[in-house]
């Protein structure tokens, strides 16, 4: 009678480097990667990436945007 309950997990991240779209393609790319991840989004104008997924390892997710080049504040 009910239905499943999913959750997602929203986590965003400050990572003030980001400036252009090269920047935007690498963070999605790397951060994609991550296991749970289901988007990736990355506001240039407040240089903050938010990822929705599901189980979000911080320091997975961390070491992907170090791994693209960037520092998460």
């Amino acid at each position: 009678m009910g239905y499943p309950l999913i959750v997602s997990d929203i986590v965003s991240y400050s990572v003030p480097a980001i400036h252009c779209a090269h920047c935007v393609m690498s963070i999605r790319e790397e951060v994609g990667q991550v296991e749970g991840v289901e988007d990736v989004d990355v506001d240039l104008e407040s240089k903050t990436v938010t990822i929705r997924g599901h189980a979000l390892d911080d320091a997975a997710l961390r070491a992907a945007i170090v791994e693209a080049g960037y520092e998460a504040a």
